[in-house]
């Protein structure tokens, strides 16, 4: 073996109390890794189980858990420079440009959805999926806490009576996807908010509280002038934060569109929400880097897409 890795080896265990003979041994007895084992590919293929006999519900589960698996990408290199001590240009640049890229493959991929399935079949196996809904995706709500600060967040209506001063608890009650099944004149919650509440909340709250702080815009906020003003960083923002609320929500919409809105008439969302104000970015107007964008830009949020 060579020396100088042999060495390595050695620091590295001393480091950390550990022998390194202990470990060469244990070598001795390891199998070779291999890709199914490494990928956990079966485990992975078994994870797709149908709630109705129609063929293409199959895609419309595998197409979800690739958006999970997508979400948590994005969660990983966020969590990346929320922890970063010293953010330098090029790595917040290439952290944003990654979770672009991604959302660039979860907008572009809704095709799989809009033009992967049959009308007919969709309607048949929905309604087997009331009351669950896609607005139940906890890793999609920590992406939004993680990326702006939670006035960004603040059901538009609201925002004028809510600070930096007012509890994490009460905010939570004004996000802006409350109204997606909440009555605000009389405080009652759909099932659908219910649940996802009894479930989540609490780990939400938590996740807020430490990103309230750390969240990409905050982090960008608190760099250097010289550093904020750099084209490369700003361009890649701006990137993200159009990808994210307009052309993946607008991807998102056009979908829903496609197999809800028949001969006219809406359907109602399998949760019961009111999904054409709820997703549309010109009501909901969600900005993750308000500053960044032009008074024009700004009041047509969501316009003409």
């Amino acid at each position: 073996m060579n020396k100088n890795i042999t060495n390595q080896l050695k620091d590295k265990y001393n480091k950390i109390g550990q022998d390194l003979d202990t470990h060469l041994e244990g070598l001795l007895y390891s199998k070779p890794i291999n890709y199914w084992d490494y990928i956990q590919t079966d485990a992975l293929l078994d994870l797709q189980t149908q709630r109705s006999v129609l063929p293409d519900e199959m895609v419309f589960i595998m197409y979800h858990q690739i958006n999970e698996l997508l979400f948590k990408m994005i969660l990983w290199e966020i969590d990346q420079v929320a922890n970063h001590k010293e953010l330098t240009v090029d790595f917040f640049s290439e952290k944003l440009m990654r979770i672009s890229r991604y959302f660039d493959m979860l907008t572009s991929s809704f095709n799989i959805m809009k033009d992967g399935m049959e009308v007919e079949q969709y309607n048949k196996f929905r309604t087997t999926l009331t009351p669950a809904s896609g607005f139940q995706s906890a890793q999609y709500r920590k992406i939004e806490f993680a990326s702006t600060e939670l006035i960004n967040l603040i059901d538009n209506r609201f925002r004028k009576t809510i600070d930096r001063n007012t509890s994490f608890e009460h905010a939570f009650e004004h996000l802006y996807w409350q109204a997606a099944g909440k009555d605000y004149k009389t405080g009652k919650k759909s099932y659908l908010l219910t649940v996802f509440e009894e479930k989540y909340k609490e780990e939400f709250i938590r996740f807020a509280k430490f990103y309230n702080t750390n969240n990409l815009w905050t982090k960008f906020k608190a760099l250097p002038n010289s550093v904020k003003e750099d084209e490369k960083l700003i361009k890649a923002m701006r990137h993200y934060d159009h990808t994210v609320n307009i052309k993946w929500v607008m991807a998102h919409y056009n979908t829903a569109n496609h197999y809800l809105n028949i001969n006219g008439e809406t359907a109602e969302a399998t949760g019961g929400s009111e999904w054409v104000k709820y997703m549309h970015p010109k009501y909901q107007r969600r900005i993750f880097f308000p500053d960044l964008w032009t008074e024009d830009e700004l009041k047509h949020w969501g316009e003409n897409v």
